[in-house]
């Protein structure tokens, strides 16, 4: 059993010296040979029902399984201590994919604990996957369960809040409905939930996985019960990560143990210097006391992450401070290797319902790898020159 800095190099490259490979190939073909019309439509109802690529077996055809993306499927699945994971084309068709498939098992109501990530919560709140949806905070999982319940979705840390919340707790009182976590503002390496009870994880790969802010993708890692149906509903939906993205995916898995400590050490820093400063308001980050009532970091997360958020005086004055910047980058996104910030209110979050939207004058930010002292001056003089 290798640590999981050691994992995170090696996962997903199995096979490559027998190849006569040291980097991990990119196979580009959209189509595959196949053996015969028997051979070929056996691999091809397999592949389109869910099941897993077999060695020997034709891959058909790239909508259906590529071993690019495979290596990089392996490599989080294994991050995560999950036994399979499956990945999309984004974040959104990650998670699109998972309302799909347990509105396939007959129950469409889903339990959803706020505050999410914009997106999610407007897939959720529009209905348009065929889900109905009860929004709740943490203590009020169980009271919202239904007979027709067939799922839990939870972020924590929350986007962009940054609340915690305690997943073992949140799978007991789900009492056997599935739970999804959404892990992106985590990562595998501060946070795996499997470990805690959940059925599924989820990222958003563009994020911390990649690190780079350029190559989109999504994935699921879970038990093969799961991931099955994810499988059969990309193939039939078209939902696949393609093998560009996917090559670069996996090659940010090698680095991520790094960044995120990385990111993290300075994040704390840049928390600590915001909260004792005369024009902002609560800071929120998990590694503060206040923060992390329960006590979740150093028990379910190795650490409080690069995350934070922090208040000013007004929206207005909120609204100001992204333009006043010189070095940090006015973006949304997150888990790159450069600081942005952004307005959630306005931009990630404007979807969202009046009564749950973020606080106008709060704003996000994503720590990247400049120098701590750099970034800290940056903010203090965006902050002042705006006030």
């Amino acid at each position: 059993m290798f640590s999981l800095d050691t994992t995170a190099v090696h996962a997903g490259r199995d096979g490559l010296t027998d190849q006569g490979l040291h980097a991990v190939p990119i196979d580009l073909s959209t189509t595959a040979p196949l053996p015969s019309v028997h051979a070929g439509g056996l691999a091809y109802e397999h592949l389109a029902t869910g099941g897993p690529h077999e060695s020997g077996q034709s891959t058909v055809y790239q909508r259906l399984w590529n071993p690019t993306v495979a290596r990089f499927e392996t490599g989080v699945a294994t991050l995560e201590n999950a036994p399979e994971s499956v990945a999309f084309a984004t974040g959104m068709a990650a998670l699109s994919a998972v309302l799909l498939a347990v509105v396939a098992t007959g129950k469409k109501h889903v339990v959803a604990v706020r505050p999410l990530y914009g997106g999610s919560d407007h897939v959720l709140a529009s209905g348009m996957l065929g889900t109905e949806v009860s929004f709740v905070t943490p203590d009020g999982v169980a009271g919202a369960l239904r007979q027709d319940t067939g799922l839990v979705i939870v972020e924590t840390p929350a986007n962009p809040s940054l609340e915690l919340v305690d997943v073992s707790g949140l799978v007991a009182a789900a009492d056997g409905v599935p739970v999804l976590v959404d892990n992106t503002f985590a990562s595998p390496v501060l946070q795996q939930p499997l470990n805690d009870g959940a059925a599924m994880v989820l990222h958003s790969a563009t994020k911390f996985l990649g690190g780079h802010g350029d190559a989109m993708g999504g994935v699921v890692a879970a038990a093969p019960l799961w991931t099955s149906r994810l499988r059969q509903i990309r193939a039939v939906t078209g939902g696949i990560l393609t093998p560009w993205p996917a090559y670069l995916l996996h090659r940010g898995l090698a680095t991520l143990p790094i960044r995120v400590r990385a990111q993290q050490e300075t994040a704390g820093k840049i928390a600590s210097s915001l909260a004792g400063h005369e024009l902002v308001g609560r800071v929120r980050y998990p590694g503060l006391p206040e923060c992390d009532p329960l006590g979740l970091v150093g028990t379910q997360m190795a650490g409080p992450g690069s995350l934070l958020a922090f208040e000013v005086a007004s929206a207005e004055h909120a609204e100001r401070i992204p333009g006043a910047l010189k070095l940090i980058t006015h973006a949304v996104s997150l888990g790159g290797i450069d600081t942005l910030i952004q307005h959630p209110a306005g931009l990630t979050h404007r979807p969202v319902a009046a009564d749950a939207k973020p606080q106008p004058n709060l704003l996000r930010l994503s720590v990247g790898l400049e120098s701590a002292d750099d970034i800290v001056a940056d903010l203090q003089q965006a902050i002042e020159a705006t006030r």
